[in-house]
């Protein structure tokens, strides 16, 4: 079984580590090129915003080297046509924002391409900022006639934020095929009230409900011209022979006129019909709002049922779907809920974080494995030393704290995370524990007595030292001198070092149970597979 999530460029992981023509169906919802959709707020149990802002996605859409050279692999591939049209693009657009957007899509989209079974679909999710695009560009890659639909979803009710336009409340999500041979499981929406009411109006001997339909050819039809027990056709004649009418008529699925002159109709029942087929408008799924049970707190979450009837669609039980943007996770969650194997990739320990623990309370006995992720010291160093920000937020998650501050200098004042902890029996009686990481080689007591500043600036409830080096015996009774504070669950350290080296082996601070954080809300229990154990591979 594949059940895989990665940490890193999902260009580089699709080219080292996904295979040629070995995923069935690719769903991806890329940051739009709009800067709003870059960030993450978190916000306090209270519902207000935290002062700083994490960086999701890096906001890597400037032309510049990384650009220019995915732009060279386009026009070096043998994706003849896809260069022709990123080259005529960048003619077009010249080298801007959005024309690094473009090539860095393009790129990625070639070895999504590539990945993709002949049977295979992909769904590409975006808004108007690029749409129109990214359209020209997926038919530059698997060719206009493969193209299948562009979805629309109304993802929001209208609303008052435009004033000098239209508001913008619909997504775009364009459907391709990798050949003729695609799979496709035709949905269907549940009839509504009205169209019940009006159609479905009879009912036989023994209370079935049907509807009438009329018996006639569309198109004239000579040979089906005749008289079937003294009831005459329609000039076009019957749409069926006489051979069928008799075995519609022997099952009890004609409706004779009462009338003279009448015309026979066929009966179609409500049990036997799957409902009114899906069309391309999507507009009965609503979108993640404010007191939505599935919210976690990620501003571009999608609902998990839009993601089911993309899966639903175009894969069967048991093949594979890719994300390669994934975000908060709701394609993996729909996957894993739906009964697919799947492949997941994000660019940030930050998402990564968050998806494990969200499939962790979804799917308690869910087994799959984390690749890139670190799992022993090395691996730490080595992380911290490439990232020092993707380090932080990826030990600030070993502790269930939530990032705080971004990559500008100063703007965490300190705070590295932040974990709400309980305080009282009530949901409002939680107060904030100040995360404080260090990557570094070496560390030191006046660190300590930084963080026990900002404790006291911030009057928050109590601190965590996390750090990558062993502390010093100083830097212990530099905590130690801070005290306890009580909770109402027990007596715990002001101050507490904590070395990753700990972490990793399981061990964890002492604290009260988490608060309620709109950060990484908790996801509502689902019915998973078999219970094995989640592995960690580097």
């Amino acid at each position: 079984m594949t059940k895989a999530l990665y940490y890193g460029d999902n260009l580089d992981v699709l080219r080292e580590s996904i295979r040629d023509e070995s995923v069935d169906l690719i769903y991806l919802d890329p940051p739009f090129n709009s800067n709003a959709t870059y960030n993450v707020l978190f916000r306090t149990p209270a519902g207000k915003a935290s002062e700083a802002e994490i960086e999701a996605f890096e906001d890597s859409w400037h032309w510049g080297k990384v650009a220019a050279e995915a732009f060279d692999q386009v026009i070096r591939s043998p994706h003849s046509d896809a260069a022709t049209m990123l080259r005529a693009m960048r003619s077009f657009l010249g080298e801007n924002d959005m024309m690094a957007y473009l090539a860095m899509m393009a790129v990625r989209l070639i070895e999504l391409h590539r990945v993709l079974k002949p049977t295979g679909s992909l769904y590409l999710h975006c808004d108007p900022t690029a749409s129109h695009y990214l359209k020209i560009l997926l038919d530059s890659i698997f060719g206009p006639r493969l193209f299948q639909n562009e979805i629309i979803w109304k993802r929001t009710t209208s609303h008052n934020d435009a004033k000098n336009k239209f508001p913008d409340i619909l997504d775009h999500v364009f459907f391709y095929s990798k050949s003729d041979e695609k799979v496709f499981n035709r949905q269907y929406l549940s009839y509504s009230d009205k169209y019940l009411s009006t159609k479905y109006r009879y009912k036989d001997a023994s209370g079935r409900i049907y509807r009438l339909d009329n018996l006639r050819s569309p198109h004239p039809r000579p040979n089906l011209t005749y008289t079937y027990k003294g009831c005459h056709p329609h000039p076009n004649g019957w749409a069926v022979s006489k051979e069928v009418m008799a075995e519609l008529d022997a099952k009890g699925r004609l409706e004779f006129p009462k009338k003279p002159f009448g015309r026979i109709q066929l009966r179609r029942y409500l049990d036997e019909r799957k409902g009114m087929p899906l069309t391309s408008i999507w507009d009965d799924i609503q979108p993640i709002n404010a007191m939505a049970q599935e919210r976690l707190g990620y501003p571009t979450q999608k609902p998990v049922a839009l993601l089911e009837r993309i899966i639903k669609a175009s894969s069967n039980e048991g093949e594979v779907i890719l994300d390669p943007f994934c975000g908060c996770g709701t394609a993996i969650h729909a996957a894993e809920k739906l009964g697919r194997q799947w492949i997941e990739i994000d660019v940030t320990h930050l998402a990564i974080s968050l998806i494990e623990r969200r499939l962790k309370d979804a799917f308690p006995t869910v087994s799959f494995e984390v690749h890139g992720t670190p799992r022993d010291l090395d691996g730490a160093r080595d992380l911290a030393a490439r990232d020092k920000y993707q380090f932080q937020w990826w030990a600030v998650s070993l502790v269930d704290a939530v990032p705080q501050g971004g990559k500008k200098k100063g703007m965490d004042r300190g705070i590295d995370g932040v974990r709400w902890v309980r305080t009282g029996p009530n949901s409002g009686d939680v107060e904030r524990v100040i995360v404080s990481v260090k990557g570094g080689e070496t560390v030191n007591s006046g660190m300590v007595r930084d963080l026990k500043g900002t404790v006291e600036r911030e009057r928050a409830a109590a601190g965590l030292f996390l750090t990558l080096a062993e502390p010093t015996r100083e830097m212990h009774r530099e905590a130690a001198s801070s005290g306890f504070f009580d909770s109402g669950f027990g007596h715990h350290p002001k101050i507490q070092i904590m070395t990753i080296r700990e972490l990793l082996a399981k061990m964890r601070p002492d604290l009260p149970p988490l608060g309620r954080s709109e950060g990484f809300r908790r996801a509502a229990r689902e019915r998973g597979p078999e219970p094995v154990q989640i592995g960690l591979n580097v």
